[in-house]
């Protein structure tokens, strides 16, 4: 709007029809029309400018009474005035408009309540545009928390916005050391599972020992480096404790590591600085698992992790100032566990001090060499054992095999003299298998909850048999590890032929490979089968912490439950296999089960359960024609006694909704009593391997009480009804099935089925009927459309001349403002040669002035000049009368003329130097 009157009004401008009355209401009178015209035209375009409302000043972000100081106008100078005073700052720079900001401000204030004795909590407005804060700082993100620690600084906190956890870390600013007094606090140090740096320092000679300055600035550069703080810092001041973890020289530096050897800073090597000590530490640091906190937003984190390996998510509530923290000890004992291939004295030291056992003092923590275990009994030895799952009579089977097998070592014959806890290698398991698999069929036909164990000799040594114990189960059992009870016993030792099969009494539970410590019970399996598992596996395993405090909704997205009262879960995630198995919700997450879980997914054929996620089974009436599968009822639909054709889909699949119409209508052809018409979205459920699927839409046909016989529609044959239809007819005929082709039909069975084709043909026909009144309809449809179609040709015709007209009107108006542009640059070039006139008329007026002055003062002198000369007759005259006396000779004077007087002569002195100063 604003635009079509500015251009009214320059219209009216340039057209010379100005009215009077405008001019004279303007005040404006005696101008002539075109002068008027420029002078209205230069203001009109003066004030076509942008206009630009200033922002608010800002107001306090904090409260009043709020512990933190708020500088709401970025005075970012005062804030570091301020800081200079304090040992420890942190500021807090916020925008007042951030979202995160707001939510924010509630947990530093939180914090603050609890160490403004101590920290000065500092708020600093980054955003006003006046203020030093947003000119000199230029921040892509908000908030931004800045801590300092004297002069070293800023270490910036990255870590959730959560009360706990920026207390946590602001302590750990205050204190980067952690005094280690006595020997069972270096104990709980050296077992933590956060890397850990020791110095040793002494303090006798001196209040601040050579080194201990570098060594406390190194601290806060880990912290600088790594906002998480996984690299913990000890103080040592005992040298009989510093002797225990291998430093003698005051000033020397530890690194422990539980399973690598522990190294010791190398002054002689690397320059004993502050960055020098972090960066040695972090580079050759060992985690047992890492803590993951994603931030919320896009981000590669987990993608970079899933890449290394299958990956174990624990997700367990935590709170960081908590003094003690049990569940972490368990899965700490768990992990060094899991990785201590080669049964290091000090790893055991400390998961017996980590289990509260008591254990002698310690002389050393250096690495010995491991002592020798004494020979076992001869009767039997540890046996290395595999779980196998045989394979089931067909895919829709919900009951198969499992069987445990294993080598063992005979008691009669020659022992071999280096027999002590025998690990078998990968070919005696190997053969062992292939031994296995040539008696399987022994064990397919087994039917029952208890165990049969099968003993056979091996072909490769006369003192090795093979153990196998097989069972079976159902698919649909749960709760794998709750049971503590064997379900396997040690078989007899001694054998009479080359089989001999025995029942023994078991739970109905899964065999897992936990519960190998009740084959022999004479050998305590508890720890040797978990203890270094990760160096018997391909299979090794990540762990990763999460706080379920703050990341629960990704423990949902795995399978956790939304609504629990202790939130803990575990799952393991493959993303080479594209599977993951969780933990079952209703154990709780403890020590052993975590064993077996671990021990369960590291076999070579894992009794787990693969976990799909599915969307929420949606009850649909009965009258709905296409029923909606999800993971949960996918089984159920399949396996109902009657035919099932399944389409796949997925929303963004463009081709699928375009199928909707044809499977509709082949479900109205269908009898829904024998048949059924479903479909299934990929995109929000998982299915199993056997029915998955590479290529959207697909159709899958499932026979009646021929499941396992399933057909594929072909990718090559457009999806349309009569294809359908004959793809369904085809696969559903009585005959095809090998159970009838070997029966001959009865006459019954032919005349219904003849009465089955009628009645089809007679409906197809009436659908064609249909269709073909449908195709009537759309062609007297298509007319329509058709006339529409040239109106609206009719209609785009005469809107392109319209705009061919307004193009043209466009560019007339474009050559007249070049015009009116042009005539404004003239009447400019005009007005500044008429003020450039004026300058010079101002500077001859003022010439003429001073000349004028000049002269009034030459006309008063000459006055003067004139009023002497009559006062000099006038004596003139008078001394005539007087005697006349000679006149001196020195004067030389023209003949007929008289001397002047003396004040006439320095009169016109006068007058000349006033000339002369004038010109």
């Amino acid at each position: 709007m604003g635009f079509h009157h500015g251009q009214a009004g320059l219209e009216l401008l340039t057209s010379g029809d100005l009215p009077a009355s405008a001019s004279q209401s303007a005040g404006i009178t005696g101008v002539s029309q075109p002068r008027l015209q420029s002078f209205l035209c230069l203001l009109f375009f003066s004030r076509a400018k942008d206009v630009i409302i200033p922002a608010k000043p800002p107001v306090s972000f904090f409260s009043p009474r709020s512990p933190v100081l708020d500088l709401f106008q970025g005075q970012l100078d005062y804030a570091e005035y301020i800081r200079r005073d304090s040992e420890v700052v942190l500021l807090f720079f916020y925008a007042p408009w951030c979202g995160q900001s707001i939510a924010a401000r509630a947990e530093i204030q939180q914090a603050a309540s609890r160490l403004s004795d101590q920290v000065l909590f500092v708020a600093i407005n980054c955003w006003w545009n006046q203020g030093k804060c947003r000119k000199q700082k230029h921040f892509f993100y908000f908030p931004v928390i800045y801590l300092y620690h004297r002069s070293f600084g800023p270490i910036e906190y990255k870590g959730p916005m959560s009360a706990v956890y920026i207390e946590k870390f602001v302590r750990r600013v205050m204190k980067p050391l952690l005094y280690i007094p006595s020997q069972s606090e270096l104990l709980d140090f050296l077992s933590n599972y956060e890397p850990g740096v020791l110095g040793y320092f002494e303090f006798s000679g001196s209040p601040q020992p050579p080194g201990y300055l570098t060594f406390f600035t190194s601290a806060l550069h880990s912290l600088k480096k790594d906002y998480l703080g996984t690299v913990r810092f000890g103080v040592i001041t005992n040298k009989h404790l510093a002797k225990l973890v291998s430093l003698v020289h005051s000033g020397s530096v530890y690194l422990h590591r539980h399973f690598n050897t522990s190294l010791v800073f190398p002054r002689e090597v690397l320059n004993y600085t502050a960055e020098n000590i972090c960066k040695w530490a972090l580079e050759n640091q060992e985690t047992l698992f890492r803590w993951l906190q994603p931030h919320g937003g896009k981000s590669l984190l987990l993608n970079n992790e899933l890449k290394k390996g299958p990956a174990l998510f624990l997700f367990i509530p935590f709170n960081p100032l908590a003094e003690s923290h049990p569940l972490i000890d368990e899965i700490t004992e768990v992990a060094l566990e899991y990785n201590n291939c080669h049964g290091d004295q000090v790893v055991e030291r400390l998961l017996q001090h980590l289990r509260r056992v008591d254990a002698p003092v310690l002389e050393s923590l250096a690495l010995e060499a491991p002592a020798q275990l004494p020979d076992p009994p001869l009767i039997t030895a540890s046996p290395c054992c595999n779980t196998v799952v045989l394979p089931q009579w067909h895919s829709f089977s919900r009951t198969h095999n499992v069987c445990e097998l294993c080598v063992n070592q005979t008691a009669g014959g020659v022992k071999p003299s280096s027999v002590s806890m025998p690990q078998c290698s990968f070919f005696e398991m190997a053969a062992a298998l292939d031994s296995f698999y040539l008696k399987e069929q022994t064990f397919y036909h087994v039917a029952s909850d208890s165990v049969e164990c099968s003993n056979f000799l091996t072909s490769y040594s006369p003192f090795s048999y093979y153990t196998a114990c097989c069972r079976t189960i159902s698919r649909g059992v749960a709760g794998f590890i709750d049971s503590e009870q064997g379900v396997f016993e040690a078989p007899t030792v001694a054998f009479s032929s080359l089989e001999k099969k025995c029942e023994v009494d078991a739970p109905s539970s899964i065999p897992h490979i936990e519960e190998n410590r009740y084959l022999f019970p004479g050998v305590d399996m508890t720890s040797t089968n978990f203890t270094g598992l990760s160096c018997r596996t391909n299979k090794t395993l990540n762990i990763y912490l999460l706080d379920s405090n703050l990341f629960w909704l990704y423990a949902e997205r795995l399978g956790a439950p939304s609504s629990t009262q202790v939130k803990e879960f575990a799952a393991i995630v493959d993303v080479k296999e594209e599977s993951h198995y969780i933990l079952d919700p209703k154990q709780a997450l403890m020590k052993l089960t975590l064993e077996s879980f671990i021990q369960n997914f590291s076999v070579l054929y894992s009794p787990l359960k693969r976990h799909l996620i599915g969307s929420d089974s949606a009850q649909f009436p009965s009258q709905h024609l296409i029923t909606e599968v999800t993971t949960d009822t996918f089984w159920e639909v399949v396996l109902q006694k009657q035919d099932v054709l399944l389409l796949y889909y997925a929303p963004w699949c463009g081709f699928c909704p375009s199928l909707n119409h044809v499977f509709i209508q082949l479900a109205r052809n269908l009898p829904m009593d024998t048949f059924t018409v479903a479909r299934i979205d990929v995109s929000q459920n998982d299915l199993p391997w056997e029915f998955m699927v590479d290529r959207l839409p697909t159709v899958l046909f499932f026979p009646c009480n021929r499941k396992d016989l399933s057909v594929k529609y072909p990718e090559d044959l457009p999806i349309t009804l009569p294809n359908l239809l004959k793809f369904i007819l085809h696969h559903s005929d009585p005959a095809s099935s090998p159970q009838n082709m070997a029966n001959s039909p009865t006459k019954e069975c032919l005349q219904s089925e003849a009465v089955l084709q009628r009645g089809h043909i007679s409906h197809l026909e009436r659908e064609i009927q249909k269709l073909r009144a449908e195709i009537s309809s759309l062609q007297r449809a298509q007319v329509q459309v058709e006339s529409q179609l040239s109106s609206a040709r009719r209609d785009e015709h005469r809107l392109r001349r319209q705009q061919r007209a307004l193009e043209e009107q466009h560019s007339l108006l474009r050559a007249h403002s070049e015009q009116l542009q042009a005539l404004y640059e003239q009447k400019t070039r005009e007005l500044q040669e008429l003020a450039r006139k004026l300058q010079e008329l101002a500077d001859a007026s003022e010439n003429l002035l001073t000349e004028n002055t000049w002269l009034k003062i030459l006309v008063a002198t000459m006055e003067r000049k004139l009023e002497g000369r009559d006062g000099a007759e006038s004596l003139a005259t008078r001394k005539e009368v007087r005697p006349k006396q000679p006149e001196p000779s020195g004067t030389p004077q023209l003949p007929g003329s008289s001397p002047p007087p003396a004040n006439v002569s320095a009169t016109l002195v006068s007058e000349r130097n006033n000339e002369n100063r004038t010109d």
